[in-house]
């Protein structure tokens, strides 16, 4: 086979694998400008639906500075899951599991802006940016032969996105808590 055939071939799962990473900033920054405004305009609503109780810091919505934080440590795990993608020729389960879990993660803002019949953050950039490029990114993949979907791979798709996001806001939260208090 000719060579620049080849690297051509192969250069599918690479670029999806960085694609992963700039989707998902496309797809923040929309949240970055709407996340705090919208969470403070609706935190009554939000600590009604709650299906637990929210902590003291988050009842009144999230300041800047929570989104921010949040946003930049969520910004550096799909950095890595994208480095992962990069490194193995998008062969990675973990890989394969973000970029899945990053399109379904798209799908649960629809239904959320759909139980609010209204905006919510990051309903913009769902079905223009984040549905489409992970069905893309999963085409390429299986395309070049390296898509793997397996049972354990779909579940962390479906579970890993919402346990990750509401892990980074519970450790930002209480992390800008304890430093808010020692002022």
């Amino acid at each position: 086979m000719h060579p620049s055939r080849n690297a051509h071939q192969n250069s599918g799962p690479a670029r999806v694998s960085h694609g992963l990473f700039w989707a998902w900033v496309v797809n923040d920054l929309e949240e970055l400008v709407t996340m705090g405004p919208w969470s403070r305009s609706n935190a009554a609503e939000l600590s009604r639906r709650a299906p637990i109780a929210l902590p003291d810091w988050a009842k009144e919505g999230l300041d800047e500075t929570h989104v921010r934080v949040s946003i930049a440590v969520m910004g550096g795990v799909m950095y890595a899951f994208s480095a992962r993608g990069v490194a193995t020729g998008g062969r990675s389960r973990l890989y394969q599991a973000a970029l899945l879990g990053f399109g379904l993660h798209g799908f649960t803002h629809l239904t959320n802006s759909m139980s609010w019949r209204s905006y919510t953050p990051g309903v913009v950039t769902a079905p223009t940016v984040v549905i489409p490029f992970s069905a893309l990114a999963l085409r390429r993949l299986a395309k070049a032969g390296v898509l793997s979907l397996d049972r354990t791979t779909v579940g962390i798709a479906a579970v890993g996105p919402p346990a990750l996001m509401v892990a980074i806001h519970i450790l930002t939260g209480e992390a800008l808590r304890r430093l808010r208090t020692r002022r």
